[in-house]
């Protein structure tokens, strides 16, 4: 299992300085967050991921960069790519896109006219985007016809650093109703960012253990969008799970433990409770490392 700690609250300087402790201090993986403009007791000033991830970069050597998660639907195609190539060479292909739809009561959907709001055109600009994406990184030129985007031709000349990035999309989970057609989003990719339907509460190892043999058992199955069968199955697939590290390093270590048994590859520590949590809080437990198991 790989440890990954997000920093969630800060100015950018303390966002920047969190990535440099982060990897002093055993971290395997940084990760900012995507919002805009955000009310109530979110209302905060929040900065352009990929700059913060770009400055991380220029602060850590080893450490994978990513966002939990990068509001797709939000992104233009194009400037995304750019966006995500310049991290990814900078930072010698140590980005990751972990991906959603996006919170919509972020005023970068709710105060933008023409942005999507409903869920279904969301997933499928989501999937229209990731497709985009992957075109860009072949090197070669190409135009795009999907139902949401249309492109003329485009031509990045220079690919990733390792020919492509690794994409985690969001995937729900449900253990009576599991969402098929989400899920298989996950499978065409990298990994996954498992929620639960319809709720923030925490996933227990049950969960994980349901949801690893779902997608164990139709890995090999996977579709693209236009149906032709997926080319992916020997790649690494991750299991990206958030969560809160007890202080405790004992306890610390079994809730890892546990997780990684269950299926889990990655642990992102995440405390996301404006009310109690502070760039102080984030920096003393950043510097208290992952749990060994």
């Amino acid at each position: 299992m790989k440890f990954g700690f997000i920093s969630s609250f800060g100015t950018i300087d303390q966002h920047v300085a969190l990535a440099r402790e982060s990897e002093e201090h055993g971290w395997d993986g940084f990760f900012t967050w995507d919002a805009i403009s955000l009310d109530g007791e979110w209302a905060m000033p929040v900065y352009d991921p990929f700059a913060v991830l770009a400055a991380a970069a220029t602060v850590t050597e080893r450490i994978t960069l990513g966002a939990m998660v990068f509001a797709v639907p939000r992104h233009r195609p194009w400037e995304l790519a750019q966006r995500a190539l310049t991290v990814d060479r900078l930072s010698g292909g140590r980005l990751v896109l972990p991906v959603g739809v996006g919170v919509t009561d972020d005023r970068g959907f709710t105060s933008a006219p023409g942005q999507a709001m409903g869920l279904k055109e969301r997933a499928a600009l989501l999937d229209e985007t990731l497709a985009w994406l992957e075109q860009s990184w072949s090197g070669e030129g190409f135009e795009f016809q999907g139902e949401h985007i249309s492109t003329g031709p485009f031509r990045f000349p220079e690919q990733p650093v390792n020919g492509r990035i690794p994409v985690w999309p969001v995937g729900v989970w449900d253990a009576e109703r599991p969402p098929a057609k989400n899920l298989k989003r996950t499978l065409r990719w990298d990994g996954i960012v498992p929620q639960l339907r319809g709720t923030t509460d925490d996933l227990t190892t049950e969960h994980i253990t349901g949801l690893v043999d779902w997608l164990t058992a139709h890995r090999s199955d996977g579709t693209e969008g236009n149906g032709t069968a997926d080319a992916r199955s020997d790649r690494p697939f991750e299991v990206v799970l958030q969560g809160k590290l007890s202080p405790d390093p004992a306890e610390a270590a079994e809730q890892a433990r546990v997780m990684a048994d269950a299926g889990v590859t990655w642990w992102i520590d995440s405390w996301w409770d404006p009310a109690t949590v502070t760039p102080e809080l984030l920096l003393e437990k950043v510097r208290q490392g992952p749990p060994p198991i």
